[in-house]
């Protein structure tokens, strides 16, 4: 079964994300903001891939404030996590954001918040999946 990281700090958001990945899905979750957890796992393989929150609002690591672009290219410029899938998910979801945000983290995908279209959201991250060999 395929795991989802998800990097986010709204408690809800987190949950209502999770149960659409388990009960439509069919995929398992973890979660967390916290940064080094996040570089862990992602460095243990323990995450296929990584929906990641762009405003994390308390995020620190490495005694900096980081948000979830600059996650995305601490991950990005690895090699150990390099190819791991990220998607971006951020309610700032204007016109251009999506290209900024893609262009300046990294990042595989992008998704807006609120999620409405629940099947659209499962499609998009089962599209950037790793296909087992």
């Amino acid at each position: 079964m395929k795991t989802i990281l998800i990097v986010e700090d709204d408690q809800v958001n987190a949950r209502v994300f999770s149960k659409i990945l388990t009960k439509r899905g069919g995929l398992a979750v973890k979660h967390t903001e916290d940064v080094e957890e996040v570089v862990k796992i992602a460095k243990s393989k323990e995450a296929d891939l990584i929906l990641m929150d762009v405003s994390l609002a308390r995020s620190v690591y490495q005694g900096k404030s980081v948000d979830g672009i600059k996650i995305t290219q601490i991950l990005k410029a690895d090699p150990q996590t390099d190819k791991l899938p990220i998607i971006l998910v951020t309610a700032h979801a204007m016109s251009g954001d999506r290209e900024n945000f893609l262009k300046e983290s990294g990042a595989d995908g992008y998704i807006s918040k609120p999620v409405v279209d629940h099947q659209e959201f499962i499609n998009q991250i089962k599209s950037l999946l790793p296909q087992d060999d």
